[in-house]
């Protein structure tokens, strides 16, 4: 997977409210979404001045690329802060693919109620499920079940080649026994189901328990980015 190609892939699975051009840069209204939709982003040559108009901006946000370099060092030199390093992970479907029960977890679209409540007691609110409606592809809510309750809850979108999990979420009690590594196996029996052959999900570099459970799983690291803010 490019970097390009990973970049298209979040735009149209996690979408932002809206986007417009001023000189080298993509703004965006991300709606209350969170940094993914709202951050600007670089897709040309750029000038100080050019750098100037982003920090008159309220609350200026720039995603940071690995094509990004050299912007990245002189908004560091502007004293623009570094925050939420991110990292892709991706493999393909056909190895995350798995024997599930119907009632382990299971694709839906609308989300339930209790999808829902499960987003919500961990802070995906109004605005990101927002997000999730605005996707235009194939996409559904995982919800996830053990010992006859609901235990967790995941999005997944496809474009091009690959599907992408967002807004996977465990509920406090359950984590550890296993749910996380389930909601990844539906989506990719799910992705499967629509004929593409990768899975993706992004994830902070911080968030070491899943990243851990990522590479247990077969996922791999295939691109990176971060923020700054100013």
């Amino acid at each position: 997977m490019t970097p390009e190609a990973i970049q298209r892939v979040m735009a149209a699975t996690w979408p932002t409210a809206r986007s417009w051009r001023e000189g080298p840069f993509t703004l965006r209204d991300g709606a209350g979404g969170g940094k993914r939709v709202s951050a600007a982003s670089c897709e040309g040559d750029w000038t100080d001045a050019d750098l100037l108009r982003l920090e008159q901006l309220a609350d200026p946000l720039v995603l940071i690329r690995p094509a990004d370099q050299d912007l990245d060092a002189a908004l560091a030199l502007r004293g623009w802060k570094l925050v939420d390093p991110v990292l892709i992970y991706a493999a393909p479907v056909a190895g995350l693919t798995a024997d599930l029960s119907s009632l382990s977890a299971f694709p839906h679209w609308p989300p339930l109620a209790i999808a829902q409540f499960i987003w919500a007691e961990g802070g995906i609110g109004p605005a990101r499920m927002q997000i999730m409606q605005r996707v235009s592809g194939a996409k559904a809510a995982l919800l996830a079940r053990a010992e006859d309750r609901p235990t967790g809850v995941a999005f997944v979108a496809c474009h091009e080649d690959t599907a992408m999990l967002h807004a996977l979420e465990v509920r406090a009690e359950c984590r550890r026994k296993g749910i996380g590594s389930t909601l990844v196996h539906a989506a990719a029996n799910w992705a499967a189901a629509q004929g593409v052959d990768w899975l993706s999900l992004a994830v902070t570099e911080q968030n070491a328990a899943a990243r851990a459970l990522y590479t247990r799983i077969g996922m791999e690291v295939v691109g990176h980015y971060h923020y700054r803010m100013k």
